[in-house]
């Protein structure tokens, strides 16, 4: 779908869409094109009691006098409870309201939004941010009749001044490619997407000016990654380390690194899952695909930081060269793990992962995230994900994103206590450390190898894939973690 900016052209085909607020009913350019069309919007809001409430909407066939199929009025709610993330839920509602119907274009016309305290030009972006996101879908294998891509192909800002809205734009449109990259990861079978393939698809993001490096087995083993080759040699897919860099910063400046969990599909290896559901294990790799989208969203909207991210890829199977539970490996930090649950897989390619990218890059902050742990859907269920942190600043960071973004996060506890879970007589910890505080034991693990670097994890079991769906994602894989990550850099590592 392309998103234009115009001047307001009183030229319509196709669908018309008029923004309501609640608190001002029709704006001038909506009394015109009342005016204009025989007090047709005003007799119909009447009629239908419509008073631009948040998520209504109220819909005008064929009215005559604009050249339109329809004029489409929708509720913006209140201006003074409005944000940036409000404006995309609003784009995405439009989104919605236009798709349903046959329209290949639709105009959207503003006099200028009402943003209550946010800039109008951004409400504006915002608000076309949310069409993208919502217009995605994921059919590239579906045929024939069942294919239906979207009839829209085209929807147009109107406004006084298009200018800064198209400007302030901009870097959000590169923000949703790595929002949109990233949900496309999640929703990609396994037989299609397996360590090497997805390799392949990060290294094509070299387009954007990221450096990418693909490490293989041999050099994984060389460096002593036993823990994270360990998940992954019962498959027939070898398993890779991908390191994504950009230097938008300073040169010389420390950069911030983020760390993806990628196991492409999740058997549980010898210590097998139970069929029913074992498909959603498609997206295991959530991590991966968020730090990928990040890093493309970051380079494409050149941001001013530097960054690196790294992303551990295995496949998880149980055939005859399967990690067995009682095993034991020795990780690259040198410290030994007993393998108790070969379906605590993660923590495991993430503990490698980790240990490599505080040693090489020596970075300012780390954060890790995983779909690690189903532990924190029970805690948390599906509307936040769960962060763990051994810096106060960092978690509040995060937690000031999550609520400006849309993509809410909740810290959980670290303390030593939960180490003693974790404890092996036959290694320097387990892989596992039982029922009670499922999340909290993962995190003291990966804990262990970030030194004393800050660092973050992000479980986001919950909210990657399968997550409930909102007005801004209809799709499988959500994406989750791009845009709370983008907003954390622009806040505090930016400016």
């Amino acid at each position: 779908m392309k998103l234009n900016f115009g001047r307001v052209s009183q030229d319509w085909s196709g669908a018309l869409c008029l923004v309501i607020s609640e608190d001002e009913g029709l704006s001038p350019v909506g009394r015109a094109i009342d005016e204009r069309i025989g007090g047709q919007l005003s007799r119909a809001i009447e009629a239908a009691q419509f008073t631009g409430a948040k998520s209504s909407s109220l819909e005008l066939l064929a009215p005559a006098g604009t050249g339109a199929t329809r004029i489409v009025l929708v509720g913006a709610g209140k201006a003074e409870e409005a944000s940036e993330n409000s404006f995309e839920v609003l784009g995405g509602f439009i989104a919605g309201k236009l798709l349903d119907g046959k329209d290949k274009k639709a105009s959207v016309v503003l006099d200028e939004a009402p943003a209550g305290s946010v800039d109008p030009a951004e409400a504006v972006a915002r608000m076309a941010f949310g069409i993208r996101l919502r217009a995605y879908r994921f059919s590239k294998y579906r045929t024939g009749k069942k294919a239906k891509p979207p009839e829209l192909k085209s929807v147009t800002f109107e406004l006084a001044r298009p200018a800064p809205a198209r400007s302030q734009y901009r870097p959000l449109d590169k923000l949703a490619d790595g929002v949109l990259l990233a949900r496309d990861l999640v929703n990609e079978p396994a037989n299609i997407l397996g360590p090497v393939a997805f390799a392949d698809r990060v290294k094509a993001l070299t387009k954007l000016g990221l450096t990418v490096q693909v490490l293989n087995e041999p050099q994984l083993k060389k460096l002593g990654m036993a823990a994270l080759l360990g998940v992954g040699q019962g498959s027939a897919n070898p398993s890779r380390l991908v390191v994504m860099r950009w230097q938008g910063g300073a040169k010389g400046a420390k950069p911030l690194a983020f760390v993806g969990k990628g196991v492409t599909f999740d058997t549980g290896g010898i210590s097998l899952k139970k069929a029913a559901g074992m498909e959603h294990m498609k997206g295991d790799m959530g991590g991966a695909a968020c730090v990928t989208g990040l890093m493309c969203a970051l380079a494409g909207r050149e941001a001013k930081v530097n960054a690196v991210g790294i992303i551990g890829l295995v496949e998880n199977m149980p055939d005859g060269a399967a990690q067995r539970p009682g095993d034991i490996v020795t990780s690259m930090s040198g410290q030994t793990i007993e393998i108790l649950n070969t379906d605590a897989e993660g923590r495991l390619v993430l503990a490698d992962a980790l240990w490599y990218t505080q040693k090489r890059f020596k970075p300012k902050i780390m954060i890790d995230l995983a779909t690690l742990t189903g532990a924190i859907i029970v805690a948390l269920g599906h509307q936040h994900a769960g962060i763990f942190s051994n810096d106060d600043t960092l978690a509040e960071q995060l937690a000031a994103a999550g609520e400006a973004s849309g993509e809410k996060v909740w810290r959980l506890p670290l303390a030593s206590e939960y180490d003693k879970q974790l404890d092996s007589k036959n290694a320097d910890m387990k892989n596992i450390g039982g029922m009670p505080a499922g999340s909290i034991t993962a995190a003291q693990f990966l804990q262990k190898f970030v030194n004393k670097c800050t660092w973050a994890h992000i479980d986001i079991a919950g909210t990657a894939m399968s997550s409930p769906q909102t007005e801004i994602n209809k799709s499988w894989g959500s994406g989750f973690g791009v845009r709370l990550l983008n907003r954390l850099v622009e806040q505090n590592y930016e400016r």
